[in-house]
């Protein structure tokens, strides 16, 4: 028996379970019936585990496929998860948890320059959490069964084809057997598809959507490692004329090591050996802090690559299936989970029918999320690029921006925005008179009763913050909380991905329900004996 044909899975939510029997069709071979789920994600990296999840936690029936067996760990290439992903999971309950797996590195120092302190950050996590990527990933697979998400581990797509109202995944196992292989090809029915599957998506390249790009840094060596002098920084990091080298911990007593070489011209497929590896960290940190008993070593190429489109038809791609960039910053998994945290919130309006446009809203996923990704690309360029300067010219130019950097408050202040998130923001959504704040990411505000934003965004839909006395739109499916202080006049209405929606620095209520109104639409009366909803 397969992973996917394993039924030892946590039973479905009832709202779960209801939306699956709701929807029935033909299956297309002929067979009979088959349940039509409402998503079916592809890749259980972090980017597809909290997608899953909150569409789950939302009431939608989920099935998500992985190509590893149950019991594989995934590669951690991740280790840095910045400020603004911390306060997405903040969202859902799981940021202080997974504070407690790593530890809290609250300057850079780029360069071996002057340090760029992240207590500037105005946010509830100023710094980077050191935490290997399967710490994440345990935290959201164990939400996303909770919330009902069926996860079919050692599976593959081999095809896909959609309709006007339908996607078709052909699935097989990933590791056949005889007995397996002999079995016909599994079809998963589902409104919408969403490839997390990684750089080498399968959904992207069914799809035939091109993917371009270049390949950027070539030969880098990674290894998992002892080491008998550990550095005293939580990061070791530097580059020389010659070499790159970096050392992070996993917390455990092993070490993840990256090295680089100027010269190397090895295939990813080259072997390698530790002294190689201790002859580049010590080319470039000038000692290779007693390197010994590498447990797991590879060659990696890194490449800069950006899919054109976001979305096409009932498809969505998300994460490295949609972009793909050096590791130089730690960003590659962050911007992965904020599109996922920007994608759930729109396929769960437009199933639910509770948005005025579907069409539109998911169409904003690519026109907000494209943008992002297109400035990761730059912003990971430019520092692997400064890492790889040669020449004393434009390494001596390389330190001076960078001590500049350390120096110019609202430059350093720009960067950190951009590299944790906390910059990060949105068109206006149409209309929007300027100046305002729509699109822009919503502060940790403090609510009545002593409550944070962020706490009332765990509901998983928009939060109307008002003064107290205005009334909420009636039959609008979201969280209506007041200011801490009385004092307030202010009206906000916050996206479940913690972006401001729409503010006024007063409102009636006419006009707060103009504003709701225009996002979402009043929730369906409920009928009789039905269970409630999730707002």
């Amino acid at each position: 028996m397969t992973a996917a044909d394993d039924d030892t899975r946590p039973a479905p939510t009832a709202a779960t379970a209801a939306t699956a029997a709701r929807a029935t069709t033909a299956d297309r071979d002929g067979r009979g019936r088959q349940d039509i789920v409402d998503v079916a994600v592809v890749g259980a990296g972090p980017t597809g585990l909290l997608l899953a999840g909150d569409l789950a936690a939302a009431g939608l029936s989920v099935t998500l496929i992985e190509r590893r067996p149950r019991t594989a760990a995934n590669l951690t290439r991740a280790f840095a998860v910045h400020a603004r992903t911390l306060e997405l999971l903040d969202a859902r309950g799981l940021a202080d948890e997974l504070v407690t797996t790593g530890r809290r590195l609250d300057r850079l120092r780029p360069f071996g320059s002057t340090a760029l302190t992240l207590q500037r950050l105005r946010s509830r996590y100023p710094f980077v959490l050191i935490t290997p990527q399967y710490e994440t990933e345990k935290l959201l697979e164990r939400r996303a069964l909770s919330t009902g998400v069926h996860i079919q581990y050692d599976c593959q797509v081999t095809g896909l084809l959609q309709d006007q109202d339908t996607v078709t995944l052909d699935v097989h196992p990933a590791t056949p057997d005889a007995t397996e292989a002999t079995r016909p090809t599994r079809r998963i029915h589902a409104r919408h598809v969403v490839g997390a599957d990684g750089v080498r998506s399968t959904v992207r390249q069914t799809l035939g959507l091109p993917f371009p790009g270049q390949a950027v840094v070539r030969s880098m060596v990674l290894a998992d490692v002892r080491l008998t002098d550990p550095p005293e920084d939580l990061l070791a990091v530097n580059g020389s004329a010659d070499a790159f080298g970096f050392l992070v911990p996993f917390g455990d007593g092993w070490y993840r090591a990256i090295g680089w070489r100027r010269d190397g011209r090895a295939a990813d497929t080259d072997p390698v050996a530790l002294d190689e590896l201790r002859a580049i960290l010590r080319d470039a940190l000038g000692t290779d802090h007693g390197m010994h008993d590498a447990r797991w070593m590879s060659r990696f190429h890194s490449d800069e690559r950006q899919v054109p489109h976001y979305r096409a038809g009932r498809v969505f791609l998300a994460g490295d299936a949609a972009h793909v960039h050096s590791p130089a910053g730690g960003l590659g998994m962050n911007t992965g989970i904020q599109d996922a945290a920007n994608l759930s919130w729109k396929l769960a309006a437009v199933l639910h029918g509770r948005t005025p446009d579907p069409e539109a809203l998911l169409d904003s996923y690519h026109r907000e999320r494209h943008p992002v990704g297109r400035t990761v690309l730059r912003v990971s360029g430019a520092l692997v690029r400064a890492v790889m300067a040669d020449g004393p010219a434009r390494r001596a130019a390389r330190g001076l921006g960078a001590s500049l950097l350390a120096r110019v408050g609202p430059a350093q202040d720009r960067a950190l925005g951009i590299v944790s998130g906390i910059g990060i923001a949105y068109p206006p959504p149409p209309g929007t008179h300027r100046p305002s704040p729509a699109g822009r990411r919503a502060p940790d505000l403090a609510l009545a009763g002593g409550e944070r934003l962020y706490e009332a965004l765990r509901t998983g839909g928009f939060v109307l913050v008002t003064p107290p006395g205005a009334a909420a739109p009636p039959g609008a499916p979201l969280a209506h909380r007041h200011w801490a202080t009385d004092t307030r006049t202010a009206c906000v209405l916050v996206r479940p991905d913690g972006h401001i929606a729409w503010s006024a620095p007063r409102a009636t209520d006419s006009e707060l329900a103009s504003a709701v109104y225009g996002w979402l639409l009043p929730a369906p009366a409920r009928v009789p004996g039905a269970p409630p909803q999730k707002a």
